[in-house]
């Protein structure tokens, strides 16, 4: 441990007299988190809603004046003919139009059925999806208003009780905001794209600056060095992960259900799975640009697309989903939002932490087996 630590105190000094790098641990970290996490969002608010009325009854401009107080939806312009509104939609002025058509203030007052259309720009499925299911189960609650208020009218009160009592409960992110789920993912992403990128770029300058050799040439073994390269950055990590945290629970609201020490001993598992395989790069790369372009493709893509970040697992082919297992980010993100979301232990995610302990395991290993026959 002794040597380990000569050349952890050796790569310590080396990062402060570099700059960027201390930044790259530091500082990127919390500015990628600030970055994505405002700007990838899958909350839908205030769409633009076009309204062609042909009633122009109270009961018309009531269903409006609902559908822009139910916050979801802002008044974008209502217009006077067919033309002008598919025009709107072309330019993409509005994204959802309501259609009124004659005699609609007539039918809800005698109680008679009577329809509205509602036209959706579907460029956007994710977009016009969400405002499907807003407009949709708006006019269904409005729909029901209206038939309890008819048969009120009518002096049944008795019969209006439903046979199902409805009472949904949503567990663990009670408002459904999109950024919960997310930041965590970002967390992954993160710490994966820096930890591999710190390390490889790391021994590929020192090869460079022909400082490596130095190394090779000291009584030291292969895992020796690469221990002794892991831990500054592993430390300078955590202190990064602790900057992200905060910036989580101040930026967006995202507060650390679990404990800290379980959130703590498993990004460390996954942050020596990074470091080693950004050092099994440094052992393919010449340059540190070539080293960065592996990195980049070996980290930031898989994390990214194939960890069910973003998109969701099942639904991908099953070559594809094939392909995940080999993600050790998969596997980080399910444990990780357990602990911050759902304010459980590790003891639920034990098969997570096993496979990304094999992943850790194998990645050092073949990377020490690659980097002393580099020495010879």
């Amino acid at each position: 441990m002794k040597k380990v630590w000569a050349v952890a105190l050796k790569e310590v000094r080396q990062i402060l007299r570099d700059p960027l790098s201390l930044l790259m641990l530091l500082g990127l970290p919390a500015f990628m988190l600030v970055v994505f996490g405002y700007a990838i969002s899958f909350d839908v608010e205030h769409l633009a809603l076009g309204v062609y009325d042909r009633d122009l009854s109270p009961s018309s401009r009531d269903l409006v004046d609902s559908f822009v107080a139910s916050g979801r939806f802002d008044l974008a312009g209502v217009y006077a003919a067919d033309a002008t509104l598919e025009r709107a939609l072309e330019t993409g002025e509005v994204r959802v139009a309501l259609v009124i058509p004659q005699g609609f203030g007539g039918d809800v007052a005698s109680g008679d059925a009577t329809a509205v259309q509602l036209l959706l720009d579907g460029t956007d499925s994710n977009t016009g999806a969400t405002a499907l299911g807003y407009a949709s189960g708006f006019l269904a609650a409005w729909n029901a208003e209206l038939q309890v208020a008819a048969l009120k009218a009518a002096g049944v009160d008795d019969a209006l009780q439903a046979a199902i009592a409805y009472e949904p409960r949503v567990w663990y992110n009670p408002e459904l905001v999109s950024s919960y789920f997310l930041v965590p993912g970002l967390i992954g992403f993160i710490l994966m794209l820096t930890s591999v990128l710190s390390t490889a770029l790391s021994l590929v300058r020192e090869s460079e600056r022909g400082t490596l050799e130095q190394l090779q040439v000291a009584p030291l073994r292969a895992i020796e060095i690469l221990l002794g390269k892991i831990l500054p950055y592993l430390a300078a990590a955590l202190i990064a992960v602790v900057l992200i945290l905060v910036a989580s629970r101040y930026l967006f609201g995202v507060v650390v259900k679990g404990s800290y020490v379980d959130l703590f001993l498993l990004t460390i598992l996954y942050l020596v799975g990074g470091f080693g395989l950004g050092l099994l790069i440094s052992t393919i790369a010449d340059t540190q640009a070539v080293a960065f372009q592996i990195g980049i493709i070996a980290a930031m893509l898989p994390t990214l697309i194939l960890s069910g970040f973003i998109f969701p697992i099942h639904n991908m082919p099953v070559a594809l989903q094939a392909l995940t297992y080999i993600v050790p980010a998969r596997y980080y993100l399910v444990a990780l939002r357990g602990v911050i979301l759902k304010g459980t232990d590790l003891t639920p995610y034990l098969d997570q932490i096993g496979y990304l302990a094999l992943y850790t395991f194998i990645v050092l290993m073949v990377a020490s087996v690659r980097f002393a026959r580099k020495r010879v």
